[in-house]
């Protein structure tokens, strides 16, 4: 029986890429299962109280939700990812609830049906964007140190970028035209080694792919 974690994932969701960073940069070796989450299997269900991904064994014992395994991860593999002052731990801990938000966002404006609820969604995250250049402070979001609120983000900025460049001329995001603090701070992250292999190599096809069976605006354009 295998003694890594065991991590059970869906190959688009970002909230799994959350912690895959996580473990790409401290080295955390796991097993990984793929499920369907709109075929979920029954093991899945009785191991997951909210149904959702990412699930994380650990032994006998199971956590769930991305924020907590990635504390979990960050409390038991060196070095530390979040901040030694409470304080600051704290603030760290509100901004990637702030985030999740943010991801939210991005979700809601990559499947959205019409185009009016495309970029409805698509302002509600570059409203948020903006509000996080007022107080970023660069390179990373603490500073010249990576933290769980860069692992926290990162999927969301994978995200865009695979949109923004299928969409090319047909249809510009322009998220970082008043923030090009974040603008910066998404190319540093995307091309960061633990984010990058933190998506299947296929990632890109299978999320457009993604949006196409559900009927979303955005992949529309692309037919």
């Amino acid at each position: 029986m295998s003694t890594k974690p065991h991590l059970i994932s869906f190959k688009i969701c970002p909230f799994v890429q959350r912690s895959v960073i996580t473990m790409r940069e401290k080295g955390v070796e796991c097993d990984v299962t793929y499920i369907d989450l709109a075929n979920k299997p029954d093991w899945f269900l009785k191991l997951s109280p909210l149904g959702k991904v990412p699930v994380l064994q650990v032994g006998e014992e199971v956590l769930f939700e991305s924020a907590v395994i990635n504390e979990y991860l960050d409390e038991t593999n060196a070095p530390a990812y979040h901040p030694a002052d409470p304080l600051q731990r704290g603030k760290n801990r509100a901004w990637i609830e702030f985030i999740s938000q943010i991801l939210v966002d991005q979700y809601r404006n990559s499947v959205a049906g019409t185009e009016a609820d495309f970029h409805q969604h698509l302002d509600a995250a570059r409203e948020k964007i903006e509000r996080l250049e007022t107080i970023h402070r660069g390179p990373y979001f603490n500073g010249d140190e990576f933290s769980l609120v860069d692992a926290a983000i990162a999927p969301a900025f994978t995200r865009f970028a695979v949109l923004d460049e299928a969409l090319g001329d047909r249809l510009q995001l322009n998220l970082y035209a008043k923030a090009p603090k974040i603008g910066e701070w998404a190319d540093r992250l995307i091309a960061r080694d633990s984010v990058q292999s933190s998506v299947v190599p296929e990632f890109a096809e299978l999320y457009i792919d993604y949006l196409r069976q559900n009927g979303a605006y955005p992949a529309s354009l692309l037919d």
